[in-house]
C-alpha cells in the first residue's frame, strides 16, 4: 500500500458523490495509471461491509475472470456490496456459482441461445420493435426513451422467452429495476430493506405461480428448462428456479436497455457519428460494439480470492473482494487509442459481456441482434431525433445506465436515406 499516492488512498470507488452522473471515468483513468489494482477501506452507505479491491485495466480483469479456482464467484457473493442481496439466493444462479455446478447449469440455456438459434427470433424482435415504436410516434412528437421504447420491447423480448403474459411485463419490468438499482431513489424509492421485505417475496410469489403451471404443463420456454431440467441427477430445488428465473428476466431487462438507450443518447450528442449510420446502415453492428465497448450496463461484477495472491504486483489475500470495473477496462488506453471518442467505424473487441472465462455472458448473440434492430428501427423512422431534456443516470455503481431519455422524435419515415 505505501506506493499508491496519498490522495488515492483515501478515494472510496463506490461512493454515492462519484457517480451521480454516471461513471467516474477520470478517476478510473487515474487508477488504470497510477494504481490499477486499489484498495477501498471501506463503504460508508454500508458500514458492515468490508473493503474490496478494485481492478481497472483489461489484462488484469482478464486474468481474474479466467481463473476461477483463484477467484471464486460463489464464496461472497458478484457485488461490491455483499449484504444487498442474500447470499443464499445469489448462489441459486449460475452466475454466482463455480464449476462444476455452474458449467452443467449453464449448459441447460446455452443450446437455446447458440448465434443461430436466436438469428431465428429476428423477424419476431423487430415486430416488437416496431409495434413498440409505432405506438410512441402515436402518443406524440415527444417521448422518452428509457420508459416509452426501450423498457416495454426488451421486456417482451425477453418475456416472449420465459414464457411471460405481455400484460405481465410492466410488472417483472418493475421488481428488476427495483432490486438492481437499489439505493437510487427513483429506482427504488423505499430503500434497500425494501428487496428483502417486497421484492423478493413478490418474485418468489410471482414465479411460483408460472413454476406450478408448467409443472403440470410443460410447455417449451425457458421457465419450463428451468422446472424439468436435471443437474447430477436431481431437479432443481424451487428457490433455484425462481433466482435462475431471476437472473434472467433481470438481464435480459437491463443489459439492452442500458447500452440502447446511451448509445443513443451519443447518436443525438454527436450527430456526425449518426450521418455515418444514416449514409451507410451496413456499420450499424460496428455501432453496436462501440455502444458495448463505451457503455457497458454493468459497472462491474465481482470475486472473492480463494487464497492469497498477486494480482499486477499487488498481494490479495484469501477472502478479499476484488471487483472488475467494465467501465474501466472498456476505456483501457493500453487497449484502445483516444478511448474516450465515441467512434461507430471502431468495431472493437471490449468486455460489456465479460473478460472470458466461464461466466462470459450467456446472451450475447440476443442482446447484440436486439441492439442492431433498435438502432436500425429507431433510426429508420426517426433520423432527425434529438433531445428534448435533460438524461439522468441511475445513482449507481452497478448498473450502468440512464433512467430517464426524453427525446423529440421528428418526423417519421419509413427508411434510412
Amino acid at each position: 500500500m505505501s506506493s499508491i499516492r496519498n490522495d488515492l488512498e483515501q478515494v472510496l470507488v463506490t461512493e454515492r458523490d462519484l457517480w451521480l452522473d454516471g461513471p467516474p471515468h477520470e478517476l478510473m483513468a487515474q487508477l488504470r495509471s497510477e494504481c490499477p489494482v486499489h484498495w477501498t477501506s471501506r463503504v460508508s452507505e454500508y458500514p458492515g461491509e468490508d473493503g474490496f479491491w478494485s481492478v481497472t485495466r483489461a489484462q488484469d480483469i482478464h486474468t481474474v475472470s479466467r481463473d476461477w479456482r483463484t477467484y471464486s464467484s460463489e464464496l461472497g457473493g458478484v457485488t461490491a456490496i455483499t449484504h444487498v442481496f442474500p447470499l443464499e439466493l445469489t448462489r441459486a444462479m449460475f452466475i454466482g456459482m463455480d464449476p462444476p455446478k455452474h458449467d452443467r447449469l449453464k449448459m441447460l440455456f446455452q443450446a437455446g441461445f447458440t448465434p443461430r438459434r436466436i438469428a431465428a427470433h429476428e423477424p419476431a424482435i423487430r415486430r416488437i420493435v416496431s409495434d413498440v415504436l409505432d405506438r410512441a410516434a402515436a402518443a406524440g412528437d415527444r417521448c422518452d426513451l428509457v420508459t416509452d421504447v426501450a423498457q416495454p420491447a426488451v421486456s417482451r423480448v425477453i418475456g416472449s422467452f420465459m414464457g411471460i403474459p405481455p400484460e405481465d411485463d410492466a410488472a417483472w419490468a418493475n421488481l428488476m429495476n427495483s432490486a438492481l438499482g437499489a439505493g437510487d431513489p427513483d429506482l427504488n424509492p423505499q430503500g434497500i430493506a425494501s428487496i428483502v421485505a417486497n421484492e423478493i417475496p413478490e418474485i418468489f410469489a410471482r414465479c411460483g405461480a408460472m413454476i406450478a403451471q408448467r409443472r403440470e404443463r410443460p410447455t417449451d420456454d425457458l421457465t419450463s428448462v428451468l422446472v424439468h431440467a436435471e443437474v447430477d441427477g436431481q431437479r432443481l430445488e424451487e428457490h433455484e428456479i425462481v433466482m435462475g428465473f431471476f437472473l434472467l428476466v433481470a438481464a435480459g431487462n437491463d443489459s439492452t436497455k442500458a447500452t440502447y438507450c446511451s448509445g443513443m443518447r451519443a447518436l443525438m450528442e454527436h450527430p456526425d457519428q449518426r450521418a455515418l449510420l444514416l449514409e451507410d446502415p451496413s456499420l450499424i453492428p460496428s455501432a453496436v460494439e462501440e455502444c458495448l465497448r463505451m457503455f457497458p450496463a454493468f459497472a462491474h461484477f465481482r470475486r472473492t480470492a480463494t487464497r492469497d495472491t498477486e494480482l499486477a504486483g499487488q498481494p490479495i489475500r484469501e477472502g478479499e473482494k476484488v471487483v472488475m470495473w467494465y467501465v474501466s477496462s472498456n476505456r483501457d488506453e493500453q487497449r484502445y487509442e483516444d478511448p474516450d471518442r465515441f467512434d461507430v467505424t471502431r468495431d472493437p473487441e471490449h468486455q460489456a459481456f465479460g473478460a472470458g472465462g466461464r461466466h462470459f455472458c450467456l446472451g450475447t448473440a440476443l442482446a447484440r441482434l436486439e441492439l442492431r434492430i433498435l438502432f436500425e428501427e429507431t433510426l429508420s423512422r426517426f433520423p432527425a431525433i434529438e433531445l428534448a431534456g435533460a438524461p439522468v443516470m441511475a445513482e449507481s455503481a452497478f448498473i450502468n445506465q440512464l433512467k430517464t431519455l426524453p427525446v423529440r422524435l421528428g418526423r417519421s419515415q419509413n427508411n434510412i436515406n
